[in-house]
C-alpha cells in the first residue's frame, strides 16, 4: 500500500479521529437507548398497550439485529476499511431512528428498532480496526477510555434530553429530533478521515492478512471465550441500566421522569469518568514496565466486584441510599471498561484479526443487551419488583470476575496460521506463527510509526 506521504495527502490526526469515533459511539447509544425514556412514559405505553414483557422485548429488539451483524461487519472492515462502511451505516441508522417517531403499530416499531441495530453493528468493529492500526500498547487504554466515554455519555445525555423532549413535546418529536440531529457528525468525518477503501491489489493483501487468523482459530482460543464471557457480563449490567434504569427510578423509587433522566446522567457520567482514568492509569503502569495483562486483569476484577454493590441498592429501604448505590455501582464498573476492551480485543489478539474478533466479541455484547432487557422484564413480572433483576446482575458480575482470572492468559491467545516463512510476528500475536511476507510488508507500510 502507498503511504500517506506518497499519496500527497496530509497525515490525519489520529486523536481527532478518535474523538469522532467516540462521538459516533455516543450518537449510536443516544439512538439506541432513547427507547428507555419512552418506555417510562405512560402515554407511550398506553398508546401501544404494552405489558411488562412487551416492554422488555421492545427494549431488546435493537440488540438482536445488532448482534446478528457483528461478525459480518468485522469481516467487512478488515477487508474494505473504516471510512465508507461506517459512513453508509451511520446515515441508515440515523434515518431509522427518526422514523421511530412516525410509526403507529408495535410491529412497525420493532422493525425500525431492528434496522437501527443492524446499521449500528459497524461502529465497534470499525473503531477497533482503526485503533489497531494507529495506537500502540501503551496508548490503547487511554484511547479506549476516551472512546468509551462516548458509550457512557450517550445514555447519560440521551436520557435527560429524551425525557425533556417527551415532557415538553411528545415521544414522537423526541425520536425524530434525536435521529436527525446526529447527521451533523457526518461532515467532519468525511472531511478528516483518509479514504482507506482498498484498491484491487490492496484488497488481495487484506484478504491474505485476514485469512491468517480464521474464525476457527478464534473459536479455539480460551482467551476469546473468556472475552465473550466478560463482555457479556459487563454489558448485561450496563444495558440493564440503559433500558430499565429510568423505569426503576420512576416506578420503584418514586422519581419523576425528569428526575430519573438526571440520575441516569449522573450514573453514566460516573462510569465514563472512571473508565477514562482507569484506562490512563493502566497505560501509565504498563509504560513503567509492569505486565500489560496483569495490570489490565487487576482493573477488570476490581471493577466487576465493585459493580456488585448494586445489590445494596436493591435491598435498602432508603430512596437516598438506593440512588447512592445506583450511581456508585455503575461508576465502579468503569474500572472494567477500557481495560477489558483493550485486553480481549487488542492486547491478546493478533492485529490482522482485530475486526473479526471484535465482531465476535460484540455478538456477546449484543446478546447481553437483548437478554438483559427481556430477562429483566420477565423477572420484574415474576417478582413484582426490581430485586430479582438486580440479583441476576450480581450473578453475572461474579461470573465475569471469575472468567477474567481463569481464561485471559497469554498462552491461550489465538494462533496465527504459519505461512511457511520465518518472519517477525505482527503486534499482538503473542508467540504465534508469522504472517506471509507480502502481508507483513503491506501492514508495515500502511501502519503509522510510533509517536
Amino acid at each position: 500500500m502507498e503511504t500517506t506521504r506518497q499519496k500527497g495527502i496530509r497525515p490525519e490526526n489520529r486523536w481527532s479521529i478518535l474523538i469522532l469515533l467516540a462521538l459516533g459511539l455516543m450518537i449510536s447509544f443516544v439512538d439506541r437507548t432513547s427507547m428507555s425514556a419512552a418506555l417510562a412514559d405512560h402515554q407511550f405505553v398506553r398508546e401501544f398497550t404494552l405489558t411488562h414483557v412487551q416492554r422488555g422485548w421492545l427494549g431488546s429488539a435493537v440488540f438482536w439485529s445488532y448482534g446478528l451483524l457483528q461478525l459480518p461487519m468485522g469481516w467487512l472492515v478488515d477487508r474494505y476499511g473504516v471510512k465508507w462502511p461506517y459512513s453508509i451505516c451511520f446515515v441508515l441508522w440515523c434515518l431509522a431512528a427518526a422514523a421511530t417517531g412516525l410509526v403507529t403499530t408495535l410491529s412497525a416499531l420493532i422493525l425500525v428498532r431492528l434496522l437501527i441495530g443492524a446499521a449500528e453493528a459497524v461502529v465497534v468493529p470499525a473503531t477497533y480496526r482503526y485503533l489497531a492500526n494507529n495506537f500502540k500498547e501503551t496508548e490503547k487504554g487511554t484511547a479506549l477510555g476516551i472512546f468509551s466515554i462516548g458509550g457512557k455519555m450517550g445514555p447519560a445525555l440521551g436520557a435527560p434530553i429524551a425525557a425533556w423532549l417527551i415532557v415538553t413535546s411528545s415521544w414522537k418529536t423526541m425520536f425524530i429530533a434525536t435521529g436527525l440531529v446526529g447527521l451533523i457528525w457526518l461532515m467532519p468525518w468525511l472531511m478528516l478521515l483518509r479514504n482507506d477503501f482498498p484498491s484491487k491489489a490492496e484488497l488481495t493483501v487484506a484478504k491474505q492478512r485476514a485469512a491468517s487468523v480464521p474464525l476457527g482459530n478464534l473459536l479455539a482460543s480460551p482467551v476469546v471465550w473468556g472475552g465473550l464471557i466478560t463482555n457479556f457480563c459487563y454489558s448485561y449490567f450496563s444495558f440493564y441500566c440503559m433500558t430499565w434504569m429510568p423505569a426503576y427510578l420512576v416506578e420503584q423509587r418514586g422519581l419523576s421522569l425528569k428526575q430519573s433522566g438526571l440520575y441516569t446522567l449522573v450514573s453514566f457520567a460516573g462510569i465514563a469518568i472512571v473508565a477514562a482514568f482507569a484506562g490512563l492509569a493502566a497505560d501509565r503502569l504498563i509504560a513503567r514496565g509492569h505486565d500489560a495483562v496483569v495490570v489490565r486483569k487487576s482493573f477488570i476484577v476490581a471493577g466487576f466486584i465493585g459493580g456488585t454493590t448494586v445489590l445494596l441498592g436493591a435491598y435498602t429501604p432508603s430512596p437516598q441510599m438506593a440512588l447512592f448505590w445506583n450511581v456508585v455501582s455503575l461508576s465502579l464498573l468503569g474500572l472494567v471498561t477500557a481495560n477489558n476492551l483493550a485486553l480481549v480485543k487488542l492486547t491478546l489478539i493478533p492485529r490482522q484479526a482485530v475486526g473479526l474478533n471484535t465482531g465476535l466479541q460484540q455478538v456477546a455484547t449484543s446478546l447481553a443487551g437483548g437478554i438483559s432487557a427481556s430477562l429483566s422484564g420477565w423477572l420484574l413480572h415474576l417478582g413484582g419488583s426490581y430485586t430479582l433483576p438486580m440479583l441476576a446482575i450480581f450473578v453475572f458480575l461474579m461470573l465475569g470476575a471469575t472468567s477474567t482470572v481463569v481464561l485471559l492468559r497469554r498462552k491461550w491467545a489465538p494462533k496465527v496460521n504459519d505461512c511457511g516463512l520465518d518472519l517477525q510476528q505482527s503486534e499482538g500475536a503473542l508467540g504465534q506463527s508469522a504472517l506471509c511476507a507480502e502481508v507483513l510488508v503491506s501492514e508495515t507500510r500502511s501502519a503509522p510509526r510510533s509517536r
